[in-house]
């Protein structure tokens, strides 16, 4: 059996692991191990860790009615964001983990792969949902791993 080595410029990379490590974050419990679980291993790996939060844009109903209600979902989610932000600093500062933190809005798929781009990291980690719609139209996990551009870990 041969075993062959990647031509340089190929897909070896010079690394025993990945470099940079996406991972998506929100306040859900599997999004916490997920956070967990890649801070743990940008540590061992001594990897960048990049930790996203992607609130969900609001669609509006057409009527003023619906003003209070979005900038009222807006406020929530910029509270979640700076909340994360600090709990993603003192993780930093606990186990010695660089952590680049981003918040934005939006499609998470979309924002995840953007950033993964953008960022260039060589790895995803994400919390598995628990929505049971997920299981027939696809959770965000799923659809990460069909992009069929980087690994990605599902923590549950």
């Amino acid at each position: 059996m041969s075993h062959d080595v990647p031509p340089p410029g190929g897909f070896e990379l010079g690394t025993d692991g990945p470099s940079a490590i996406l991972v998506g974050v929100d306040d859900t419990v599997t999004a916490t191990r997920a956070g967990w679980y890649a801070a743990g291993l940008a540590r061992r790996q001594r990897a960048r860790l990049i930790a996203v939060y992607v609130a969900p844009v609001g669609g509006g109903t057409g009527s003023l009615a619906g003003a209070p209600v979005m900038v009222a979902a807006a406020e929530a989610h910029d509270e979640i964001a700076a909340s994360m932000r600090a709990r993603a600093e003192a993780i930093s500062q606990e186990l010695g983990v660089p952590i680049e933190f981003i918040a934005t809005r939006g499609d998470a798929y979309g924002e995840i792969k953007r950033i993964a781009d953008e960022t260039r990291a060589d790895a995803i980690v994400v919390g598995a949902s628990a929505q049971a719609g997920h299981k027939l139209i696809g959770s965000l996990a799923v659809r990460l791993v069909r992009a069929g551009k980087w690994p990605v870990t599902v923590v549950p």
